[in-house]
């Protein structure tokens, strides 16, 4: 299978405080806009696409959430790190 193809997936837990809120959740998009790669987010079952702020929201991931990415594209890996960073950074919210 070739790398345009491949299907990454990434299980993330959400640390910080006020979980992917709006502001989170821009600087999420904002992540995603950067790459060559499709990403979706899911959570018990609802999908949406990582260039929605709305949709993002909607999943309502609270602090200690599990968040299920998958990642399509030329640049698939690199996304995933770079969203994987962003949260572990908890947003870059310091709590």
């Amino acid at each position: 299978m070739s790398k345009l193809t491949s299907n990454l997936i990434r299980i993330l837990k959400i640390t910080n405080k006020r979980g992917l809120h709006a502001r989170a959740s821009a600087k999420f998009v904002k992540c995603v806009e950067r790459y060559d790669a499709e990403i979706t987010v899911s959570k018990d079952g609802h999908v949406v696409g990582g260039t929605s702020i709305m949709g993002l929201m909607m999943l309502a991931a609270s602090t200690g959430c599990d968040i299920h990415l998958s990642a399509t594209g030329k640049d698939s890996d690199a996304a995933l790190d770079a969203l994987q960073a962003l949260i572990d950074d908890k947003f870059g919210e310091g709590e």
